[in-house]
């Protein structure tokens, strides 16, 4: 890959349409752009994994606030690194909490499958104690 591409070639790498990556550059998502002398915004390695990373975010769950505040954080130098590092940590308890969530629900969705395919196997209707695997995460919340 070349030092520096063109806007084109970072929507080809980074799989962004280029009306994105402009509204990103515009609300202050792409730190560090370049201008050549004819002032043509200029992109590196460096922007296609920051926009993969983005992405990551963004798919996690990451408001585009939280994105602004971490991108401005990461702009203005290596002394931010301790409010980088609380952002992300904070991001990453709620996305853990997410995923307790969704495997408690999972596991619920699973319990229920079960129950069909014990009523579809056996013709009896086996009850309702597919609930009691909700009720029994239910009660280990706090």
């Amino acid at each position: 890959m070349k030092a520096t591409m063109r806007i084109g070639e970072l929507s080809a790498q980074s799989g962004r349409s280029i009306h994105t990556l402009r509204y990103y550059e515009e609300v202050g998502l792409i730190p560090f752009v370049l201008r050549d002398a004819g002032g043509r915004r200029r992109y590196n390695t460096q922007h296609v994994e920051w926009l993969f990373f983005l992405a990551r975010l963004q798919s996690t769950g990451m408001t585009l606030a939280d994105m602004q505040q971490y991108t401005a954080l990461v702009s203005q130098g290596k002394h931010t690194i301790a409010a980088r590092v609380a952002l992300l940590q904070e991001h990453m308890a709620q996305l853990d909490g997410r995923m307790l969530e969704l495997a408690r629900s999972r596991k619920l969705i699973a319990a229920k499958l079960d129950f069909y395919e014990d009523w579809e196997h056996s013709g009896r209707y086996p009850g309702s104690g597919w609930l009691e695997v909700y009720e029994a995460d239910a009660g280990k919340r706090t």
